[in-house]
């Protein structure tokens, strides 16, 4: 049995405690989950979102903390029981993108993308939407499991910002929930809205982002050596991107994550 402590001892946790580390990516690369969970939910955004406000207020302080095998970067998961089920939650560590530039943005992209979550909450900052929206594109391009959670609504209304959440939902093709964290409003919409999504209820269709028309031409080039080698629920799309993209721990964690002794996927798929 983990330990369990309040949100209190987060900031005394020390950055050398990887005695603490909790689950991790099991050997096939999905996120470990805890054994009496019904769903594993991951927290995705920018920093200085509120995101683990939305985390606080989600699991009531029901978490455990320790840091991610291998880094010394923090990692909080919690429960929280809803409709009859016990929904395991991760708060990741804030990133602005999926080409990881820090140690803290590799493990939310690991999380994001190898890890396969039953659901990706993406919350995002209501008073700088389109800055956060990028990060939420880049996870559509990944997986169609994602909830966006438009929080610190309060905030916006104060600076005269008004944000229309069921036109931002038809634009994105994403369930879209507006919360204030601090004060868990929303909070009840967003189970609900994740619970949609475990069981089928609602299956998202995200809207793709489309490139350029080189940029284009370039994916459809490699797509089909892809295609040939890649038995994941990775899509083929997003493999072309990060390759052309040039992301060279992206490379390195695909091969990994296919752990195939010749590791040919990417020296194939750049050799089209």
């Amino acid at each position: 049995m983990k330990k369990s402590i309040g949100i209190q001892s987060l900031a005394m946790m020390d950055a050398q405690c990887s005695s603490c580390a909790l689950n991790p990516l099991t050997d096939s690369g999905q996120l470990a989950r805890e054994g009496s969970a019904d769903a594993t939910v991951v927290l995705a955004g920018n920093p200085n979102v509120g995101k683990t406000s939305v985390f606080n207020a989600l699991t009531g302080l029901r978490q455990h903390t320790g840091n991610w095998p291998g880094k010394t970067v923090l990692q909080a998961r919690g429960f929280y029981p809803h409709r009859d089920k016990r929904i395991e939650v991760v708060d990741l560590p804030g990133t602005y993108s999926l080409s990881a530039r820090s140690p803290e943005e590799e493990v939310a992209r690991d999380a994001i993308c190898f890890g396969n979550p039953d659901v990706t909450v993406v919350v995002v900052d209501a008073t700088a939407l389109e800055r956060n929206l990028n990060l939420v594109l880049q996870i559509a391009e990944v997986s169609d499991r994602i909830v966006v959670c438009v929080n610190l609504l309060d905030e916006a209304r104060r600076k005269h910002v008004w944000v229309d959440l069921k036109e931002l939902a038809l634009e994105l093709g994403l369930p879209v929930v507006g919360t204030v964290a601090l004060a868990r409003r929303g909070i009840l919409e967003l189970k609900d809205a994740i619970d949609q999504i475990v069981t089928g209820q609602m299956s998202p269709s995200p809207k793709k982002p489309v490139y350029s028309e080189d940029v284009e031409a370039a994916i459809v080039g490699i797509v089909p050596s892809i295609q040939e080698i890649n038995h994941t629920s990775l899509p083929d799309r997003w493999i072309a991107l990060r390759i052309l993209e040039g992301d060279d721990s992206i490379l390195g964690k695909l091969e990994q994550f296919y752990r195939r002794d010749d590791a040919t996927m990417t020296e194939r798929a750049m050799a089209s």
